[in-house]
């Protein structure tokens, strides 16, 4: 059975800038499947987000084998789309020619794009900020701005890097339940990168444990709650608590070896 994508023992190294070699992710070997939504945790640091740059082709790797479709990914994948960390939007343009630009980068009319963009601004929540600039949006509204944006495309696959670390907890659990409504029966593959356990628990199907520096893939763990999630009342059953306890005593100890070398470095 073929997968959306696959990662064979993929290796990526880099050239320090003092010199020498840095070693970020090794030897990662996982595969995620059409509709299926994955996050992916590690201490801070440790190269979790070298696996989106694998997958989006924005990193090529140093050894292995990363598959998209089938096809060995040479170059940025057709159906991909990238939710970084950072807005990712252009401050001179309003939300409407934002969020239509990626149709009409992608040959569609202006007047196709900006009905397909404002379809989205209306999923978002946005109707009636179109005209509005980024200076002018809250934190949360740009993030919706920025998921229009990425989902307006219609990704195959969605590669999110820490989208919601910014926001305030209860900014950030509106987003987690906006993201899930909307892809919610996409058939969308999502890999979801974030330090915090609570979140991939709630959002995700699957939640990946790497190690630290270097990353690698140390556990992968089903995520048996039932969908649809509300992620503020999923927070407080038994299910989840207990499954938090069992992925914690993975992450734990890899947290604890990063604070270490990172406090070795300091001294």
């Amino acid at each position: 059975m073929s997968h959306l994508v696959e990662l064979s023992h993929a290796t990526k190294r880099f050239v320090k800038a003092g010199g020498g070699i840095h070693t970020a992710a090794a030897d990662i070997t996982m595969t995620v499947d059409a509709g299926e939504f994955v996050a992916v945790v590690g201490p801070t640091g440790c190269g979790k987000s070298t696996t989106l740059s694998l997958v989006s082709g924005l990193e090529p790797p140093s050894d292995g084998v990363v598959r998209v479709n089938d096809l060995p990914v040479q170059g940025i994948p057709d159906g991909v789309g990238y939710m970084f960390q950072a807005d990712a939007m252009l401050p001179w343009r309003n939300v409407l020619a934002n969020v239509a630009a990626g149709p009409m980068w992608r040959g569609m009319s202006k007047s196709d794009a900006h009905a397909k963009a404002m379809d989205w601004i209306t999923r978002v929540g946005l109707a009636g900020f179109e005209k509005s600039y980024m200076h002018q949006l809250s934190g949360g509204m740009r993030k919706r701005v920025a998921l229009a944006q990425t989902l307006v495309n219609e990704p195959k696959i969605l590669l999110m890097d820490e989208p919601f670390s910014a926001l305030d907890v209860q900014t950030r659990a509106l987003m987690q339940n906006e993201l899930l409504e909307l892809w919610s029966g996409t058939g969308t593959a999502v890999i979801f990168v974030t330090h915090d356990l609570e979140e991939a628990i709630v959002l995700a199907d699957r939640v990946v444990v790497m190690t630290a520096s270097p990353a690698r893939i140390k556990d992968d763990f089903r995520i048996n709650l039932p969908r649809p999630r509300n992620v503020e009342e999923l927070r407080m059953t038994p299910e989840f608590i207990e499954t938090y306890s069992k992925i914690w005593q993975s992450l734990s100890s890899e947290v604890a070896t990063a604070r270490a070398e990172g406090a070795s470095r300091v001294a």
